[in-house]
Parts: C-alpha cells; structure tokens; sequence
C-alpha cells in the first residue's frame, strides 16, 4: 500500500469513529451555546454571571472527568486484545471513581467562594453566580456517570450509542432553558399561569436535568442491546471495588485529569480574571470562548477517535499501524484547523452579531477574535498530541508540558498582558496595545502553540525510540 493509499485508509477509519463524536460533542456543546444566547438577550449581569459561573464548573468538572475517562485507553486495549470481560469489569470501577469524584465536586461547587473572590464579583453578580452553581451541583454526578459510559463506548467503538443520548440530552435542555431563563405565561381555564425569569439560573437547572435524563438513557441501552452481553456488565450489581483495577485507572487517570485540568483552568480562568474588567468585557469574552469551544469540538472528535484506534492497535500487538494511524490523525486535525480559523478571522463581525446585539459586547469580541488562528490551531495540535499519548498509557510528561505552557506561559503571561503589575507599559508602550482582555487572547494562542509543538515533538521522540528498541 503506497503511503495516499495508507493516508486515505487511517483517514477513512478516523472519520467512521469521529463524524458521531463530533455530532455528539456539537450536542453537548448546544448546552452552553444556547445558555449563552438566552442569557446574552436577557441581561448584560447574567451573561457575565453565566461566563464566571461556567469556568468555575468547567474547573471542576473538566478535571474530574479527565480521571474518569481514564478507562477508555485501557478497555481499547482490552478489547484489542479480545479480553473482553476485563474490559467491562473496567467499567465498574470507572462507576465507583465517578461517585467518589463527585463528592469532591459537588462540595466545591455548592460553596465555590474561592472562586468568587478570584474574580472578585461584585454583588450584582455574587447572588447570580451561586444560584447557577448550586444548581449545577445538582448535575455533576450525573456528567461525571455519563462520562464513564461514553468513555466505555468509545474504547469498544460504539461512539453513536453516545450520540444518540448526547442529543436526546439536548432536546430534553432546550425546552427546559427556554420556559426557565425567560419565564412563560399561558392562558389556562383557571386563568393565566406565569413561570418566573429565572435567567442563569435557570440554565443550571436545566442542565442538571438534562443530564440526569442521560444517564436513565445509559441504562436503558444497557439493558435493552445485546451488544453489552459480552463485557459480562450487568448480572451482579455493581462489582466491587477492586484495588488493582482502581490503581490502573487512577495512574492514569490523575496525571491525565490534572493535564486536562491545567488545560481548562488556563481557559476558564481568564474568564474570572476578565470579570474584573467589567460585565461587557467579560460577555464579550464569553461570546468568544463560546465559538472557540465550539471549533474545539472537531479536533476533540479526531483527537478521541484517533486515541480508540491507537489504544486498540496497541492492544492487538500492531505497532505499526498505532504509530501511522496517530500521526494521520495529527495531520488531518492540524490541516483542518487552519481552515476553520482562517474562516473565522475573515467572519468574525457577522458571526459575533449572531450572538448579541449590544455594540459595546460586540466590539469587545469582534477584537479577540483576531486571535483565533493561532489560539485554535495550538489547541487542535495539543489536543490530538495528548490524545494518542494517552492512547500509548503516557500522561506525566504531557501533564509536565501542559503546565509549563498553559499556566506558565498562557495564563501567567495573560495575567502579566492584561495588568501590568510591574509597572513595564511606561517602559515600552507597544504593550498597551495587549492591555486588558487581548493580553489574555494572545499569551493563550502563544501558550497553546507551545503545548502543541511540544507534545508532538515528545510523541515524534518517543515512536522514534520504541521503533529503535524494536529493531
């Protein structure tokens, strides 16, 4: 097979597993997105309670559910190499971890004080912010249940078993967002019967129903498809807790959820950093990582896709095809991300007057998104990178990257860009023009560039010499 032949074939079956994904993601995604333009049209104070809000739950919950989709590189290696009831007895254990996790979670988001002082909300904003979290305390052991059973279905290539209960989440939140942000009034025989405005609020209540809707439809597939026999899931109850399996799961799983974390706190700490500057910064800062997540979405899709073929390839002893088909995912992510963000440079007044139509927000985020290319290809190369490492069971190292060039780089340089606490703006002028929120945008784009050629280059050294070993 010549090298476009070999291309085509890893492209064919990257896109066969990513196309669901990718649709199931946008789904999820759909969540924050109509939040975000319910809440935009309500009022300026709920949107920018709804942007610190949201990076305090993305914190916690982005960090746990690293942890928990642990499981998906070890049962795609089980199942690669046909061990099938090991890889359900995995699932298990990836159950026990989720519900301790949200123990922790739900603690911190019930009283997320740390996180309001971080962003020192002033008390329009304080009241708005609590109210959306505590509602979503309520969802974050169902997401981080559900993210065990995507986990598992992704590793077993089962990604549309997923997509299906992502957008029967979706249908369930955009009703319950709609008749909970604004408020209802119909006519009744009894007379007319008003729902209250709950505005964020009520985006946290829906959510958290909507979740829980997903996870009766979990078991439902559980216990109606045939094709979870032979994983031996169901019979007994939930099995035990079993120490080497838990271990396994949380080598991996805690440098992996730390790595996502520091990814996600990079991001969603600017928000809280940016709700200094004032409410129409901060929505215009939310309207920007709203679209920024969403182009994430197909990179994240290639990344898992490409991970559950390498995992399995790992698992049935065919190094070779796990080394070719980990960069192929690399390439089509990296080429399809320079499109997406050159389209969104080119468009990005009328893309951003889809979401608001408040001059000041706009403005505000028609500026940010001059730094989209960068920022998104960055991320598109870190997250596949990660992903096929996590694939091989490697996750200190990139843990190590992601630190030193999201905290160190990106959210360090940001705080430095935007503020100025030393006092060097009267030194070179030329830094004013990074004051504020850009200061932000641009040491991310730089922080990711850099997480992104360096887990490359690391994933590239470590083929080079398991190849050499093998010779």
């Amino acid at each position: 097979m010549n090298p476009a032949s070999r291309w085509r074939d890893s492209a064919r079956r990257i896109a066969t597993l990513a196309w669901p994904m990718f649709v199931g993601q946008l789904a999820v995604l759909a969540f924050s997105t109509i939040d975000t333009l319910l809440v935009a049209r309500h009022s300026a104070l709920d949107l920018a309670a709804l942007a610190v809000g949201a990076a305090t739950y993305i914190t916690v919950f982005i960090g746990l559910m690293g942890v928990v989709t642990s499981l998906a590189p070890i049962v795609g290696q089980l199942y690669g190499a046909g061990r099938l009831h090991e890889a359900g007895h995995q699932l298990h254990q990836a159950v026990w971890i989720a519900l301790g996790l949200s123990v922790l979670g739900c603690t911190a988001l019930a009283w997320p004080e740390p996180f309001l002082a971080l962003s020192r909300a002033g008390p329009q904003l304080r009241p708005r912010i609590e109210a959306y979290l505590q509602a979503l305390a309520w969802a974050l052991p169902a997401a981080l249940l559900f993210a065990a059973w995507r986990g598992f279905n992704v590793a077993v290539s089962r990604p549309k078993q997923v997509m299906r209960l992502q957008l029967a989440g979706l249908a369930v939140k955009l009703p319950l967002s709609l008749l909970l942000v604004r408020g209802v009034e119909l006519d009744s025989p009894w007379g007319p019967i008003q729902s209250p405005a709950l505005g964020v609020a009520g985006c946290g209540i829906a959510t958290a129903l909507a979740m829980w809707a997903q996870v009766a439809g979990a078991v439902w597939q559980l216990r109606r498809d045939d094709f979870y026999r032979r994983f031996a899931i169901l019979g007994h109850g939930l099995h035990a807790p079993d120490r080497q399996a838990l271990a396994a799961q949380l080598r991996l799983g805690i440098p992996s959820g730390l790595s996502v974390l520091i990814d996600v706190t990079g991001f969603a700490f600017m928000a809280i950093f940016i709700a200094r500057l004032g409410a129409h910064t901060v929505a215009g800062h939310q309207i920007v990582a709203n679209l920024a997540a969403l182009l994430f979405m197909l990179p994240l899709a290639l990344g898992h896709a490409t991970s559950t073929l390498v995992a399995q390839r790992v698992g049935a002893s065919d190094l070779v095809d796990a080394r070719r088909l980990g960069w192929h995912g690399l390439q089509t992510a990296g080429g399809l991300a320079l499109l997406a963000g050159l389209a969104v440079l080119l468009l990005r007044e009328p893309i951003v007057r889809l979401y608001t139509p408040d001059a000041q927000v706009a403005s505000v985020a028609v500026g940010l998104l001059l730094w989209m290319l960068a920022f998104h290809f960055g991320d598109a190369l870190q997250a596949v990178a990660s992903a096929v490492l996590r694939a091989w069971r490697v996750a200190q190292v990139p843990m190590l990257i992601h630190a030193v060039a999201l905290w160190g780089v990106g959210l360090s340089g940001g705080y430095l860009l935007a503020f100025d606490p030393w006092g060097r703006r009267a030194v070179w002028p030329a830094l004013a023009a990074v004051e504020g929120a850009p200061g932000f945008w641009v040491a991310a784009s730089a922080g990711l560039l850099l997480a992104g050629l360096g887990l490359t280059g690391y994933l590239a050294w470590m083929l080079a010499r398991m190849q050499q070993r093998a010779h």
